[in-house]
């Protein structure tokens, strides 16, 4: 489903279920120590779709670490992201020469628990949730706008090193193209080398799921 919504030079891989031959290397083992099954399985198959699709790249076998923030360390050269949630795993990786940074989002086409919304979406985000959710039935928009927003962090951080809150990004989706543009707000960008004032997506749904990818290509 993922590579619907990526450009060529974007290598990815996914899957639906947690294989067997999903495993974690040595050096990922202390990452999850202690966690609960449902995570850990997260977490390995997570790292396994990585592993799968930097192959397409070219790279041999590695572990895959994690940053201050909790984000994987790729190898230097490249660009990545990884999602998980119930029922789908899948990871994305390119080439820094072509693409600066990414980040790929998926999501049960469900409604979001009580309060979410309110805390990750802006005022004039929720009434046009509203709006779409009763004009285009069928997609949680409430859902994609979540999703849309974990990608636009995924993709601002490797360029800015910087946090980001949800408050601080305005979404609009096109729910018929299959399209979204985020606007950073001017406290976030002012005075942040290689900031984004804007950051555009893609978004799909099916088989239960939202799916959202950000791709920044290298010289934006």
């Amino acid at each position: 489903m993922i590579e619907r919504i990526l450009p060529g030079r974007v290598v990815a891989y996914e899957t639906f279920t947690d294989p067997p031959d999903a495993v974690l290397l040595p050096e990922e083992e202390p990452l999850v120590r202690g966690a609960v099954p449902a995570r850990r399985d997260e977490f390995r198959t997570g790292r396994h779709c990585a592993r799968r699709a930097l192959a397409g790249l070219g790279f041999a076998e590695r572990p895959l670490l994690r940053g201050s923030k909790g984000d994987p360390l790729w190898p230097e050269t490249v660009a990545g992201s990884i999602t998980h949630c119930a029922g789908y795993r899948a990871a994305a990786v390119a080439l820094t020469e072509d693409i600066v940074s990414l980040g790929i989002d998926a999501e049960p086409n469900q409604a979001l628990p009580g309060g979410v919304l309110e805390a990750v979406a802006l005022p004039e985000e929720q009434v046009r949730i509203e709006e779409l959710l009763r004009g285009h039935p069928g997609v949680r928009w409430d859902r994609l706008l979540f999703s849309a927003k974990e990608c636009i962090y995924k993709t601002w951080y490797p360029i800015t090193r910087r946090p980001l809150g949800f408050e601080e990004a305005t979404v609009d989706i096109d729910p018929v193209g299959g399209g979204f543009t985020a606007r950073l707000a001017d406290r976030s960008v002012r005075g942040v080398p290689g900031a984004p004032r804007e950051l555009t997506g893609r978004w799909t749904a099916g088989d239960g799921l939202v799916l959202a990818a950000i791709v920044r290509p290298a010289g934006h």
